[in-house]
């Protein structure tokens, strides 16, 4: 398939593609979607997620214990549970085997720490620990045009609890709040408090501000330890889970110090969020930050209103 233009409003979806990872970070940054089937490492480190997820739900299965407990209890548990996943060892370990199984090169490619997401069904907690993502990118949240999103479920999913893609904005610009996020901000007031919020989350992030036509959406559906590859310029959210299961999920980035070097990658199209979170991602040889040249480059400051300066 020949590779279209950036905004050309052609999408695809490539399955089990062998191309190389040079020429797939390309087409990512082209808006095009990637679907892998489970490797070895991620079908192991979906299985120390259910591991883990079965242990703090005892004797309850993971997938319908918000049927079986108050919502209180229920955050109680996901608060402990959430990041005991993202700092177990073992994490560090699978990352740099998936990606290696998935063709990047590790000493240029570096990631940050996994997340383990839930999505309850029928509204039971969608604030918070579990929040409920409204259409977004995740470079309103002060991310790269360079970053690459790694996504997979941990039990099976259905159209009706998956993840939804909203093609039509890949090269659209969304009127949006990313101008009041700064990813420093965020880590020092509202990330730590995310299990305060159970009913409404009143913490400010980047959202739409005009109406957002959902459709038509893409949901892409794999199995457990299946893998979907985007750019975190795209336009995605999470699909209002009517399945009667929670779902499980896990996601993380990369970025490729060639690109971040170079200034590579999607078409920034709305995006107006400052900070940056290249200072989460390790290589994936020795676990090494980012060159500090190259955080320090990303790391723009927050608009001073008055001061005739956009910080950046």
């Amino acid at each position: 398939m020949t590779r279209p233009r950036k905004g050309n409003g052609m999408n695809a979806v490539f399955f089990d593609s062998k191309m190389s990872d040079d020429a797939r970070r390309r087409s990512l940054y082209d808006g095009q979607l990637y679907l892998f089937s489970p490797t070895p490492s991620s079908i192991e480190l979906v299985g120390l997620a259910r591991e883990m997820a079965q242990d703090a739900f005892a004797p309850l299965d993971p997938e319908s214990a918000q049927f079986s407990l108050p919502v209180e209890k229920y955050v109680e548990i996901l608060a402990g549970l959430k990041p005991r996943f993202i700092h177990h060892p073992k994490c560090k370990e699978l990352l740099p085997r998936i990606l290696g199984e998935l063709g990047c090169d590790l000493a240029k490619t570096y990631f940050d720490v996994p997340r383990l997401r839930t999505a309850t069904s029928g509204g039971y907690l969608t604030a918070g620990i579990a929040y409920a993502f409204h259409p977004h990118r995740d470079t309103w949240y002060s991310a790269p045009m360079c970053q690459i999103n790694w996504w997979m479920p941990v039990y099976d999913i259905e159209p009706e609890n998956a993840m939804a893609f909203h093609l039509r904005y890949w090269a659209h610009a969304v009127r949006n709040g990313s101008a009041e996020y700064n990813y420093a901000e965020w880590n020092r007031e509202s990330r730590r408090n995310a299990a305060q919020h159970i009913t409404v989350d009143t913490r400010k992030q980047p959202r739409p501000e005009e109406t957002v036509e959902l459709d038509p959406q893409v949901r892409l559906i794999c199995p457990p330890g299946g893998i979907i590859v985007f750019s975190g310029a795209h336009l995605h959210s999470t699909v209002p889970n009517t399945s009667g299961r929670t779902r499980y999920s896990i996601d993380f980035r990369t970025v490729h110090l060639d690109d971040a070097n170079a200034d590579s990658g999607a078409p920034n199209v709305d995006s107006a969020s400052t900070g940056t979170t290249m200072g989460d991602y390790l290589r994936g040889t020795d676990l090494a930050h980012l060159p500090a040249d190259v955080i320090a480059r990303y790391d723009t400051s927050p608009v001073m209103v008055g001061s005739g300066e956009d910080g950046r």
